[in-house]
């Protein structure tokens, strides 16, 4: 026979567990405009017969069941799950293996396969988009063989409470790699092809919170060999004739357009110094006197003349075109991803030649280093968020933070061998610390270490050993030209709705009072290093806010 159960979407079943040790979910609420997810894990007992191989779920939720998706979770290889030695205890696994994170729409008309002592689960998405009355709605799951015969009915209860979420204020980038399409699909730069392709990927992301995207006005310098270049997917058009510049801005309006389409906010232009110190300048390709070559690169000073001189030129007519456009207030500048203390010197350097051009504008960059913003040479500082503490206790204003391969201590991260748990956390701790803006490099990488070659994204969660599994990438490129989500990123997505509905509590009770009833359920005082331990605290914690925001409403 099947055995089915429903549970929480903070878990990740593996394949040789018990259902038995998964709580069942029995009720749960939401609110009328966000998405709510669940899971139903089946495994079959040695009696079951070959003709229960497929499984049909049938649905019925009343008014929501228009509004109710079902997709496989499906398991990937994980060669490194985390660097060693690993850094705490707070891990699902840290052995190689095969591991839950793949989100897969239904196939075999509308079915999903039930293999004997395998536990194995399906993820069930929720969302009335404000179109559901509030109220209870019980959700009833029957599966069905594929000889229609009924198998088993799976239960629970779901009430949309009679409030909305409010506007997402947190700006968040996951950075998008063009360059990555192309390679994969093997599609030329700029193609419609290519187009087609970063519409749809973008509006993914737009769809899991992404509401500035890193726009290639040049190709990013970014994760690339010293010496080495990554396939140009560059935006502007350079022209240099007679020692004057001219810019090509037809592509770039195209760009807008799109983001606009989809609902992208804010545009995040690519770094103007090259990684790790801005010693250099990034890979510009331009048409020189009728011939079409690379212009700038890794023998390009950083602080050069012809490069000082080529950004006194670009930057204002990129100024210009955008305010043209009433688009300049959405732009966010960097400078140099990732610089330490070391690279101070070089780092103020390239600044001071942009810095008079871009002062009306926000320049951020991710580091982690203090001494960047108390002396005032980053107005924007983006820690990571296991160093993220001094900023907070300095009183860092506009601080926003990221977290990448070196954040597995403590701290939330999206590493496959994470339980969702605390992934998850990071609504709370942005909540919590009012943080104006969140980053993450990595929403759909396909390359590897030094970006020298690309990689199998379904096979190489992390850049084939490079970084911890699923640093690189949080959706998949399927073969039909669609991303796949993974579980990871939308467990980041339902961290920021948590986010939200803190923020929608605290207008009716003030957020002291919100921030002591997060740390009540937490059981101790709520950190960036400091994540929830079980799936409970963290479905705990979010329905204790709903319950407040019932009461609120209710009266």
């Amino acid at each position: 026979m099947v055995i089915t159960k429903l549970i929480s979407s903070l878990e990740k079943c593996f394949l040789d567990e018990k259902i038995d040790q998964y709580e069942a979910l029995e009720r749960a609420t939401m609110l009328k405009n966000e998405r709510y997810s669940f899971q139903m894990i089946f495994t079959s007992d040695k009696d079951a017969i070959q003709v229960m191989k497929f499984c049909k779920p049938v649905v019925d939720a009343g008014a929501l069941t228009p509004f109710i998706t079902i997709r496989t979770v499906e398991h990937v290889p994980v060669t490194e799950p985390v660097y060693t030695p690993v850094p705490d205890d707070n891990y699902l696994r840290t052995t190689p293996g095969i591991y839950p994170d793949l989100l897969m729409p239904l196939r075999h008309n509308g079915t999903f396969s039930v293999v004997q002592d395998q536990l194995r689960s399906v993820w069930i998405e929720v969302d009335p988009q404000g179109k559901v009355e509030a109220g209870s709605y019980p959700i009833v799951i029957d599966l069905y063989d594929r000889n229609g015969e009924h198998i088993s009915k799976a239960t629970m209860e779901l009430e949309i409470i009679d409030a909305s979420l409010p506007e997402q204020e947190l700006i968040y980038t996951q950075w998008f790699h063009c360059d990555s399409l192309a390679h994969y699909y093997r599609c030329e730069v700029w193609s419609e092809e290519h187009w087609t392709l970063i519409e749809r990927f973008a509006r993914t992301a737009v769809r899991n919170g992404i509401n500035l995207l890193l726009t290639p006005v040049h190709t990013p310098p970014l994760d690339t060999k010293v010496g080495g270049e990554r396939l140009t997917v560059q935006l502007v058009d350079v022209t240099l004739e007679n020692g004057k510049y001219h810019f090509g801005f037809d592509r770039l309006d195209r760009w807008i357009d799109m983001c606009n389409r989809v609902g992208i906010q804010y545009f995040e232009i690519a770094h103007l110094f090259t990684q790790w110190g801005a010693a250099h300048a990034p890979k510009i390709m331009a048409t020189v006197d009728g011939e079409y070559k690379q212009l700038f690169g890794w023998e390009t000073e950083a602080t050069g003349e012809d490069y000082v001189a080529y950004l006194h030129a670009f930057l204002p007519a990129f100024l210009t075109h955008m305010k043209a456009r009433g688009d300049d207030r959405r732009c966010f500048f960097h400078i140099s991803d990732e610089p330490n203390e070391e690279q101070l010197p070089t780092y103020c350097a390239a600044k001071d030649v942009v810095a008079e051009i871009l002062a009306d504008y926000p320049i951020m960059d991710a580091l982690s280093s203090l001494e960047f913003y108390e002396k005032g040479i980053v107005k924007v500082p983006v820690p990571a968020n296991d160093h993220i503490q001094p900023f907070i206790e300095a009183g860092a204003k506009n601080l926003w933070s990221y977290h990448c391969c070196l954040q597995g201590n403590g701290v939330s991260n999206r590493f496959v061998a994470m339980p969702l748990y605390r992934t998850r956390s990071i609504g709370m701790q942005l909540y919590k610390y009012d943080i104006v803006g969140f980053l993450h490099w990595g929403y759909n990488h396909y390359l590897n270490v030094f970006s020298e070659d690309t990689v199998e994204p379904f096979l190489e969660l992390g850049g084939e050993d490079w970084v911890p599994a699923g640093d690189a990438h949080s959706v998949y490129p399927s073969f039909t030209g669609y991303p796949l989500e993974s579980m990871r990123i939308v467990a980041f997505f339902e961290g920021l709705q948590d986010q939200r509905a803190m923020k929608l509590a605290e207008q009716y009770y003030g957020k002291e009072a919100v921030v002591a009833k997060i740390e009540e359920l937490f059981g101790e005082e709520l950190r960036f290093d400091r994540c929830a331990k079980s799936a409970s605290t963290m479905k705990n914690i979010r329905e204790a806010i709903n319950g407040m925001i019932k009461e609120a409403v209710s009266k």
